[in-house]
């Protein structure tokens, strides 16, 4: 049996996607900034940003590519 993972990414867009049409479908890839602040142990902020490379297909891709821009939400 195959599982199946979830997982939630908030944060920006950090580039337009980049979509690429095969006979049928469609696949959008872009890049996904998250961050996360938290203390250090002197008590300073730290904010640390992580990329994620996101796919998307099919239908997803063609929302993608109609309304994900760089530097959305």
């Amino acid at each position: 049996m195959t599982g199946v993972n979830k997982v939630i990414l908030i944060g920006n867009v950090g580039r337009d996607p980049e979509i690429v049409s095969f006979e049928q479908i469609k696949k959008a890839t872009f890049s996904l900034a998250t961050s996360e602040v938290h203390k250090s142990k002197d008590g300073s902020k730290v904010e640390e940003t992580e990329w994620h490379n996101i796919v998307m297909w099919d239908k997803s891709a063609e929302i993608a590519e109609k309304y994900i821009r760089k530097g959305t939400k």
